[in-house]
């Protein structure tokens, strides 16, 4: 079967590193082949494509060696963050971008561009709208639908559906599906299980890039399951393994009688350009509740944090311990977000004054901030990465640093945009975890999800939110057995 792309012998360095990643890594995929690439945040899978397709060295400038590498002549790349993706201001634009390239004739061009929108579930009202302004899930859709445009032969899907909803990453991966037959696919991917059917092969590597598993889906999760589960790495059944292992562990959340904090909303609107972006009629949250907010992307998810984090304009009643939010001068030392995108979080030059920074602005004692950030660094993967720039890090890297912020402050209200997205099982579990004990403390904690993993075993209520409109679920549990009424 002929060779679609392949390296012999790659190495590769990237600045500031002590250790080489990927010394003398050979691997070939046929023409066709479906394969996905399994291994711990950080390991180099993303990297691995951007050599594969010829991104690196060309644009990304890393060092680089190898005997022979061979690189499609026709690809198409969905990187992990969309927003890299881009070249154009506009929706529409961005696909007649790719079309114009490709000269496809301008009397075809709204045709195609609508067409290819409806095929990865992107409806909007106006396809000439604002990239900046759509949501993350939107984004990546907006990101698929251009590469989809080029019909490469060869596709390099980077968690291609890291931010998108239940019902669209199903969607997508039917479209990736139907459109890839013959194509050659290499995909990373966390959220494994949509596409177990539909790939050839999985290689499986260590954390230092080594391969240690290359075969069959059957084969690599029957053989290396052990494996998998010592590096962290998902597969089927790790889920229903991490709750059984922590089944009893954690204590339950019980009142303070000293301080108890508490939210309540009534009929609460965020704004947008004086457009009411989402509204909650009302709700009263107790401390110690971890409340998932779910629902599709573009209903106003992220904009609901936003608001209650006083980013965007917002009317009507909004209390935290019976105080209404206009009152509240340092909403910072109460209560702290976390963004989607991590980098819009960061304002230092290196890891550890990232974690320092906070300490620092409240001049703790030298000796506490160490221990504090050193802490943090050790418990998020992070110590070997204290000195980097924060840019610099692998994506799951930057996310796990921009949710270990959170806890430098111990804010009573922790707001989450989608912690987990782009995260091994093990920093998953951990990152959880961690949570966890916040919320035995009595943190209220108000997260963004579409891992239905999540809801099941750690909220005690579900905010839904449809058409910007958020609607209050009940969950209710007895012993081992999830009601879920949404």
């Amino acid at each position: 079967m002929a060779i679609e792309t392949s390296v012999d012998q790659l190495r590769l360095k990237f600045p500031n590193e002590k250790r080489m990643l990927f010394k003398d890594l050979s691997v070939s995929f046929n023409k066709g082949e479906k394969v996905l690439l399994l291994g711990p945040s950080g390991c180099g899978k993303s990297t691995l494509l951007q050599a594969l397709s010829g991104l690196i060295p060309s644009t990304i400038e890393v060092p680089i060696k190898y005997n022979e590498i061979q690189v499609p002549k026709s690809w198409g790349f969905v990187f992990q963050d969309p927003d890299s993706q881009f070249c154009m201001p506009f929706v529409d634009e961005e696909i007649a971008f790719v079309l114009e390239n490709l000269q496809v004739p301008r009397s075809e061009m709204k045709g195609k561009i609508s067409e290819l929108l409806n095929i990865v579930g992107l409806d909007l009202e106006d396809i000439h709208t604002e990239i900046q302004t759509l949501s993350g899930g939107m984004k990546q859709r907006l990101a698929i639908a251009s590469v989809l445009a080029l019909n490469p032969d060869v596709l390099f899907l980077d968690e291609p559906t890291a931010l998108i909803d239940e019902r669209g990453t199903n969607q997508i991966w039917n479209t990736v599906k139907e459109v890839s037959k013959d194509k050659t696919v290499i995909i990373v991917e966390h959220k494994i299980d949509q596409i177990l059917d539909f790939v050839d092969r999985v290689i499986v590597f260590d954390p230092f890039g080594e391969v240690i598993a290359d075969g069959n889906v059957q084969h690599v999760f029957s053989t290396f399951k052990e494996m998998l589960h010592q590096y962290g790495i998902w597969y089927p059944g790790v889920w229903e393994r991490h709750m059984l292992n922590e089944k009893g562990k954690a204590p339950k959340w019980e009142p303070n009688a000293i301080e108890q904090t508490t939210l309540t909303l009534g009929h609460f609107k965020g704004y947008r350009k004086k457009e009411v972006m989402v509204s909650f009629d009302q709700a009263h949250v107790s401390a110690g509740e971890w409340i998932a907010v779910i629902g599709e992307n573009g209903a106003g998810k992220s904009t609901l944090l936003l608001s209650l984090m006083q980013l965007l304009k917002t009317n009507g009643n909004y209390c935290i311990d019976d105080k209404p939010i206009k009152g509240i001068k340092n909403l910072q030392n109460k209560a702290y977000f976390v963004f989607q995108n991590p980098e819009y979080q960061f304002v230092t030059n290196t890891v550890y004054d990232e974690l320092a920074f906070a300490l620092n602005h409240q001049k703790a004692e030298p000796e506490y901030i160490n221990e504090k950030v050193t802490e943090l660094l050790i418990a998020f993967g992070l110590h070997d990465k204290k000195n980097h720039h924060p840019y610099h890090l692998s994506l799951g890297q930057k996310r796990r640093l921009s949710v270990a912020t959170a806890f430098i402050q111990n804010p009573k209200i922790l707001l989450l945009d989608e912690p987990t997205f782009g995260q091994d099982s093990q920093n998953t579990f951990r990152l959880l975890n961690f949570l966890k004990k916040e919320q035995q403390k009595g943190t209220i904690i108000i997260m963004v999800t579409h891992d239905f993993n999540i809801v099941n075993h750690f909220a005690t209520c579900v905010w839904e939110v449809r058409n910007k409109i958020v609607k209050e679920k009940v969950l209710t549990r007895n012993e081992d057995v999830l009601c879920r009424n949404y």
